[in-house]
């Protein structure tokens, strides 16, 4: 089925933060636009204020009869979704076209040039911030992102006119090989994701595979270190970048008082006096990547200087909720090893000399299982660490599996406790803190806003 023939699509999972940005992309080229997903949230409320027709209820019998036409229905399902689910079933038996969200995205890649980001960590602020860059340029770009930008409110951009698109490269089920990209950016690959792909070196090859995607003329911008070993195709501009070296890469940073200030150092064009609008760290080689790209689809220095003091950040990304002289309070996503380590070293460079507290929740007991060493590790950089039970996402318990293994290994002299999740309101009441974390990628985030009132009231 070609796009063109689509007149309506069906979302399985439309409240899913990739799956709503394709329901808005749809919904702002004027089709039909329907779902399922298992509860409503801010999200899907959000969605159907927007125009989509959503329910909650697994049953053929409530869809619509218009998202029931097999000519002109496109339907899209996350991989979440269990191969049971009756809705999934009713289309797949009927031979309705069925897709993965990743085949959507892309297909939408080949039609317009893409600039994606790709990488274990990093990539959603990275993903956002080059989309901002853009979007605030006379070059302008549609963008799907993988978290919801605090300067739109949303996470799809919109445009009738620029022929780019900001992509965020997910390497979850190996959703990338789909991808085709103009120019990318590839943050990260430490091993993730090991109950997909088994071995470090399973996951390394996806890398090494993603890079052959990458289009001749276009670009391919890797951190420098990477252990991955690309294989660009022929015409394809392969550079490096980092906070302090490679192609791209900050140089006479100024940070303190709350600011972080940095000249850019581009084979494009220099830029001085880069202001990051989200003063942590680990923003900076964030910046430079988003700025590498934005340069590459031809913004100009004015432009992207200003943006750049402009970006408002990402939900749940160095989310801050609370920043005054007697407390900070902020979520953030990290919810790998390393990221949390970022995120820990990020924080002690902005707020230095003051206490770091953290409340962790574990996400995936596969992945507990696979690093607690390293959490351990990573959390060993604060003050005071607090854990929480793991979210299972889409997992069963795994037998001697728990949060247990990471606090056990915790490095001596590190304050430490173990609390259950709806035990944080009181911990937090009872317990002074003056910087606090609040990291992972489950819904302990929902107490966020409520332990910021308590601590700022």
């Amino acid at each position: 089925m070609e796009l063109s023939d689509i007149k309506s699509v069906y979302f399985i999972g439309a409240g899913g933060i990739g799956m709503s940005a394709l329901a808005r992309y749809f919904l702002a080229k004027g089709l039909r636009v329907g779902g399922y997903d298992r509860v409503p949230t801010e999200l899907t409320r959000h969605l159907e204020a927007e125009g989509a027709s959503l329910h909650y209820e697994d049953s053929v019998d409530i869809i619509d009869p218009c998202f029931k036409d097999k000519a002109h229905t496109l339907v899209v399902y996350t991989p979440a979704i269990p191969s049971d689910h009756s809705e999934l079933r009713y289309y797949a038996d009927g031979g309705f076209e069925l897709q993965k969200r990743a085949q959507v995205l892309g297909t939408l890649s080949r039609a317009m040039k893409a600039l994606c980001v790709a990488g274990t960590h990093g990539k959603t602020t990275t993903t956002t911030m080059a989309a901002h860059l853009l979007h605030e340029s006379r070059v302008g770009c549609n963008a799907f992102l993988g978290g919801i930008s605090k300067n739109y409110g949303t996470n799809y951009l919109y445009s009738q006119t620029s022929p780019y698109v900001v992509v965020e490269a997910d390497e979850f089920d190996r959703s990338f090989h789909q991808l085709r990209p103009w120019a990318t950016v590839i943050t990260a690959t430490d091993p993730d994701h090991l109950d997909i792909y088994g071995t470090e070196e399973a996951y390394l090859e996806s890398f090494n595979h993603y890079s052959t995607l990458v289009q001749p003329g276009g670009a391919l911008i890797m951190h420098t270190g990477l252990k991955m070993k690309a294989r660009p195709q022929e015409g394809v501009r392969v550079y490096s970048y980092g906070r302090s070296e490679g192609d791209f890469h900050a140089a006479n940073e100024r940070i303190g008082g709350g600011e972080i200030v940095f000249d850019y150092k581009s084979p494009l064009g220099d830029i001085d006096n880069v202001h990051l609008g989200v003063p942590v760290s680990i923003n900076i080689e964030n910046g430079v990547a988003a700025l590498a790209l934005a340069q590459m689809a031809g913004a100009e220095p004015d432009e992207l200087r200003s943006a750049m003091a402009s970006f408002e950040g990402v939900e749940r990304r160095f989310d801050f909720k609370v920043k005054n002289d007697r407390h900070v309070v902020l979520s953030d996503y990290a919810h790998h090893p390393e990221e949390i380590r970022q995120s820990i070293l990020s924080l002690r460079e902005v707020f230095d000399g003051r206490k770091l507290t953290a409340i962790f929740q574990p996400h995936l007991y596969s992945r507990t299982h696979d690093f607690y060493m390293e959490f351990a590790e990573s959390l060993s950089l604060l003050d005071e660490a607090v854990l929480t039970e793991i979210y299972p996402a889409r997992e069963l318990p795994i037998e001697g599996v728990s949060s247990q293994l990471i606090y056990d290994n915790i490095a001596p002299g590190v304050e430490k406790y173990i609390i259950k999740k709806d035990s944080v309101l009181d911990f937090v009441k009872s317990h002074p803190t003056d910087v606090l974390v609040i990291l992972g990628a489950g819904d302990l985030d929902d107490y966020t806003q409520r332990i910021a009132e308590l601590l700022n009231p």
